[in-house]
Order: C-alpha cells, then structure tokens, then sequence
C-alpha cells in the first residue's frame, strides 16, 4: 500500500488505499459503512446511513459557488471478490494487496476493486479538500451494486435534493456514458436421486481453467470462454457414448463475473478407458483451437481421481446436460438502433450439482425491457422443461439515453478543451445505478464517467495510473463550470 501512496493524484490514491484496506464484500458491507460514517464525522460534515449501508456526506459549496445547482456525486461502495485457485485470501477479513506494474495498478491473485473504489476515493479526496473549488455535494455511497443494487433500490426517495448527478462507475476515461442495460437474475434449482457407483470405472477430475472471465456486461461481446458452457460441452460429448455418469460439478461464481473455471468429478466404464481418454484430449483441442484467440490460456485437462461413492441418477444427468446445452449464453441480439451495443445478453454464471442439488444461477442483460424478459422466458423455457424450478429476481430498470441532457453538454465542452478531441458518447451493456436512481429522482440530470479499469470482476482487473490523473483533472474542471440554479 505504501507504493500506490506516492502515485499522482495523492489525495486520490491514498483514499483508495484507505478503503482497499477495509473488507467490502457485496452485501458485507458493515464494515465499510462505519468506515465511510466515521470519515465525513471527522471532517465535520453532515453525515447520515440508511438502513440498508448507503451514507451520505454533504459538503456546502466552496465561495462564489454557493449560485451553482448542487451536485450528487454518487460511487458504490462494495467489490466484486474473485480470486485465483491457488490465491489463500479471505475477502470478508483482509485488505486488498496491490502492486504497481508499468501504467497499472493491480492486486495480488485477486479482484482489485478499483470498481467502484477508485470513484469512491475521488469523491473522497474532494470531500475533504480544503482548496478544490466546487458546488454544494452531495455525495451518495451506495450498497450491494454488484449483486443485486440493492442500496440502490432502496435509497429513500427524499434522500437526495440536488438536480445533477455525476456517477463515477464507468469504465473507459475516453467514455460518456448517457445509458445502460437493466438485468435480472434467472435461477433454476432442482433435486435428483443419487445411486452407487457401477463397478468397474475409471474416475476423473475434468478442470476447465485458464479462462479471463470478466465482467458480464462490459466484455460479454469478446467471445471469451464460458467454463460452464465449456465443461457442459465435453460432459455432452461423452455421456451418452462412453457411458460417463456425473458425481459432482462446480462451476463459475458471482452472476455478473464470466465464469474462469469449471471442476466435475465423472467415472467411465473401465472398458471405454483409452476410447474415453482420447476423445476428451481432441475434444478438448478442438474448443481450445476455437478460443485460441481470445483465451490464449485456456486448460481442459483430466487425470484419474479416487472412486466416488454416488453418482446423478442416468435420467437427471441426462436433463442435466441438455439443459445447460439449450440454455442461451452469451450475446443474444444486438442493438438495432445504436451500432456497436450489445443490445441483450445472458451469462450462466454459476452451476453446481451435488449432494442430490442443482443449482444454476444466470444474469441476463438488456437495454430493451421487453427484449430482456424475452431472453429471460427463453431460459427458463429451457430449464423448466428438464423439470426445474425457475425463478426470477434482482430486476432493475435500464437508463434510458438523453442525447439533450445539459449535464452532458457540459461534460463534451470541457472534455473536448482538456483533451483537444472528442469523447464518446454512448450507452453501455451494463448495469448502472442511474436506471434505479432515475426513477426514485425523475428530475435529476445523470451522467456517467470514469477512469479506465479493464478485467474487472476478475483477478486480472488493474487500472491505468495515467488514466486516473486525466480523470481526476477532468472531474475537478467539471465541478467548476457546472449549471447555475
């Protein structure tokens, strides 16, 4: 941490030292809270949390700015937590470890939070300057954004009085983000009979490893492997033929992470043993010759493991499989009207088959709401037709694009005289909090930007240091050519 202290702009990354050494899990975040209470206490300034984790710390306007119309500066403060397989870390009880590589800024085996951390230190370093010039601010620290947005969904509809909000939650600094996808949260669940293990089998570990994963919105149109998709491909190709019976499968993690990763436990009769072998290796060339471009370290490996005592009853395995197989993954249509955008996506994030359970968890996508729950209804089509449970939660609206919006036109003005060239302005295949907030806040101008953070959700998310000096010196000349009232 003493090494990212001395990097430009101090104020900034000192407080995202500061708050990377407090755990923040989404839907942990306790401790955070108190943290981010404790800090607007000592500074002296209004400071209030809801039931639910959001705080709020409100700064008066700096003089000869008291006529400006107050700003909502607004970040999350949870993380996604994600780590590699031979990465010993406990998210709920230790800080992020970070380390400097070249431009970026990274951490050691795991998810760096610089989403949304890096927006939360720089509306803290602004919170407690004594010489940044700016209007009244109210700043909004939200909860649970990356599972379910639920400070978000929450935050009382009196909560906030100001008339613009800037949120500091995208992404790519050459960006202006004016709309994003809602989601929501598609879960098959069933039971199945176990039965002992046939005599006279080879059993395997089969791994899927290697992958990037990444954010489920942002990098869904890459063509980066799915580890659940991939392992449901070679358990397809080879149940029925060899006689490959399931004991038990873990894949994926978080609903909006792309999953890396993918481990099952199978037997095979003894006699298909070189048969078996030898079509899992072309197989597994085959998919990899496929993602070669994209997933230059993709592994699908096997090697013999002890004999279980159970495996998934024949008719499950064989609802099982099919079902991952018809299930839609991945983008799903894009956008009719803006060249370029995902317009609706679906990530199976997250399958588990064990102990007479399972368990699939997806996240679909979309900036169209009724094209979002058609995918939606396609899934569970899928999945109720091999007999499962479906269930559908953690809906949150779209943002829908204002090409008129006045913040937008200050934020082009000053970044085309910062930078001498344009911005981009778009809408983006993620989800934000301004669709949620815009309708607790009809009235409130929005409008997003960021520094430029790549591999998020993953533990290879770093962030650019040269990115984060463009964005602090054009967040601070935004503050001072905001509207008046």
């Amino acid at each position: 941490m003493s090494t990212i202290r001395e990097l430009e702009p101090k104020e900034v990354w000192n407080r995202f030292a500061d708050i990377n050494a407090v755990p923040r899990p989404s839907k942990k975040e306790q401790k955070i809270t108190a943290f981010m209470v404790a800090f607007g206490q000592k500074l002296g300034l209004e400071t209030s949390s809801d039931a639910i984790g959001n705080v709020i710390i409100r700064k008066p306007a700096t003089p000869g700015y008291e006529n400006k119309k107050t700003i909502i500066l607004q970040s999350h403060l949870d993380m996604v937590c994600q780590k590699n397989n031979d990465t010993v870390f406990d998210f709920d009880n230790q800080g992020i470890e970070t380390y400097i590589d070249g431009d970026w800024v990274r951490a050691k085996g795991t998810t760096l939070g610089a989403d949304n951390g890096m927006g939360v230190a720089a509306i803290m370093a602004i919170l407690e300057s004594k010489t940044i010039a700016h209007p009244a601010i109210e700043a909004l620290f939200t909860t649970d954004e990356e599972t379910g947005m639920t400070g978000a969904k929450k935050l009382s509809s009196d909560a906030l009085t100001g008339e613009i909000l800037l949120n500091l939650d995208t992404e790519l600094d050459t960006e202006i983000e004016i709309g994003c996808a809602g989601g929501i949260d598609v879960s098959a669940y069933s039971d199945y009979k176990e039965e002992a293990t046939p005599q006279d089998v080879v059993a395997y570990q089969l791994t899927v490893t290697g992958l990037l994963g990444g954010h489920s919105g942002m990098e869904i149109h890459i063509g980066r492997g799915n580890a659940n998709k991939i392992m449901n491909r070679m358990l397809f190709q080879q149940y029925e033929k060899y006689g490959l019976r399931l004991a038990h499968l873990h894949g994926g993690g978080l609903r909006n992470a792309i999953p890396r990763e993918s481990v099952a436990i199978v037997v095979v009769p003894a006699q298909h043993k070189g048969a078996f072998e030898k079509e899992f290796t072309e197989n597994a060339s085959h998919i990899f010759k496929e993602l070669q471009p994209v997933e230059a370290h993709l592994s699908i490996t096997f090697k013999e493991v002890e004999r279980p005592e159970k495996v998934m009853e024949a008719k499950a395995q064989q609802a099982f499989v099919r079902a991952i197989a018809a299930a839609p993954c991945g983008v799903y249509v894009m956008s009719r009207n803006v060249e370029g955008l995902v317009e609706t996506s679906n990530n199976i994030a997250n399958v588990k088959a064990e102990n007479g359970k399972i368990t699939i968890l997806s996240m679909t996508r979309s900036s169209v709401e009724s094209s979002k729950q058609d995918l939606a209804n396609s899934l569970a089509a899928a999945f109720e037709l091999a007999g499962y449970k479906v269930e559908f939660s953690g809906q949150y609206p779209g943002w829908e694009p204002n090409p008129n919006s006045p913040i937008l036109h200050v934020l082009t003005e000053v970044y085309e005289r910062l930078f001498q060239e344009k911005p981009n302005v778009a809408a983006i295949h993620a989800g934000l909090e301004c669709g949620l907030l815009g309708e607790h806040f009809p009235h409130i101008d929005m409008i997003s930007f960021g520094p430029t953070i790549l591999g998020a959700h993953s533990p290879n998310e770093r962030v650019s240091i040269k990115s984060v000096q463009k964005f602090w010196k054009y967040l601070l000349e935004i503050l001072k050519n905001t509207p008046e009232k």
